[in-house]
Parts: structure tokens; sequence; C-alpha cells
């Protein structure tokens, strides 16, 4: 399953007021793990960066100047995403800028929403945690992720950080990396695998008898009658057939 962790940063609160996206920040995970392909883009807005906004972010006018605009990167932007999971802290004000940057290049078939599917992980942590401060550096001292890192937003860190957070909800577990020692180490002891050795006896096969076969079949068709969904039957019962 492929995941793309994002956040935008932007010019002011609101994108119906023209504020505009000043940059984009995405985080890869592929089967819950990490994978190194990010995403990351500065952004011309053609407009001036609300002080309020830039007191959060920390990113000048000045600096914008030689940048891209959102037109210039829309391609490479889009054909990345394609397909994937977007993992989202407050989806609807990132995915409402970027639709508003698509719809002021005259592309206003579905958006986003056509593009990928959206996981809000704000929406996610108030199911696990209600009542409780659900923003990111909450959840970073609730699940004991390092955000030390983060005196101002930025769009890439604050995307590694919540597909930290997003692990952390969600289990944690990124793999088991299986046969992924090296020469001389035993990753099993990594993962609490204890290995099985040639001595060890052949395990015994206890098949089942002709009557409880009979009475497995009764059960199964029994389900079937109160009109439940038997998906066994459907598995076993070629099986069943060849015997």
């Amino acid at each position: 399953m492929r995941q793309i962790v994002l956040d935008t940063e932007t010019t002011g609160l609101e994108y119906r007021d023209g504020h505009r996206i000043i940059e984009i920040g995405c985080v890869e995970l592929l089967n819950r793990r990490l994978t190194g392909n990010n995403y990351h883009i500065y952004l011309q807005p053609d407009r001036l960066i609300d002080s309020g906004a830039m007191e959060v972010h920390g990113i000048t006018n000045e600096f914008l100047a030689d940048k891209p605009r959102f037109k210039d990167i829309v391609e490479d932007f889009l054909a990345y995403i394609q397909s994937a999971e977007l993992v989202i802290h407050n989806a609807p004000f990132d995915v409402g800028f970027i639709n508003n940057e698509l719809t002021l290049l005259g592309r206003t078939s579905g958006g986003v929403g056509k593009l990928c599917s959206v996981l809000d992980t704000l929406l996610l942590a108030r199911r696990l945690h209600p009542g409780q401060k659900n923003n990111l550096d909450a959840l970073c001292k609730r699940y004991g992720i390092d955000n030390t890192r983060r005196d101002l937003h930025g769009a890439l860190l604050d995307a590694e950080i919540l597909a930290d957070v997003y692990l952390g909800m969600t289990g944690g577990q990124t793999a088991l990396s299986l046969g992924s020692g090296t020469a001389g180490t035993d990753s099993s002891a990594e993962v609490g695998i204890r290995r099985v050795t040639a001595e060890r006896p052949t395990l015994k096969v206890v098949r089942a008898t002709d009557d409880e076969r009979t009475a497995h079949q009764a059960a199964l068709a029994a389900v079937e009658k109160a009109g439940g969904s038997c998906v066994w039957k459907e598995l076993e019962q070629p099986e069943l057939t060849e015997a």
C-alpha cells in the first residue's frame, strides 16, 4: 500500500480570500515503511504573505521571489501523489488549498479526490483520544515522537513528524525485516523469532474423519440457510470434491 503523508504552508488561512500555497512537503510510506522517496518544493505565490502566517512558518516574500509557481510543478506533483492514499492532519485545509490551485489553472475535474483517497489524521486522533488536544505537538508528546526541531512549522518537517505520529497511532510497527540481518548477526533476535532446526521431529498431520466432514458440511449448510454468507464453503468445496 502506498501512502503519501502531506503538509502545506500557505500565505494565510483561507484560500477563498486569495491565499496560496507556498510550500509542499510529502513523505512516502510503502507498506508502512518510510522509503526516502519524498517530495518537497517552495512556491512563488504571486501575492504577499500575511504577517501572522509568516510568524508560524518563517517563510518570507524575499525567499520565495525566485521559486517556481504551482503551474510549473503541477504535473510532477500530481504524478507523485497519483493513486496513493494521502495522510493529512486536518485534511480539509490542505486539500482545499490544493484544489484551489488546480481550479486556478482550469483543472476542475474532481480535484485531488479523483486522484487519491484521503485519510485525515485529525479525525483519527479525535476518535482515539476524544476530549483531548489532538494537534501535532500534543500527539508527538502522547506517542513519544521527537519534535524538538519544530521551532517553526515547515511542510516537509511536519510531514516527517506526522508520518511517525501516524505509525504510532495505527500500531507503530513498520515492518518485520525478516532475513535482513547482515553476515555474523542474528536478525531473528531483533524481531523475536525462534528458528526451527532441521532436527525437529516431523509434525503429525491429523485429518478429519468422514463423520467430521459430514458434520462440517451440515453446519455450513445451516449458515447458508439462515441467510449467512459462507465463504469457507466456497473455498473448501473444491478440495472436498477432489477428496
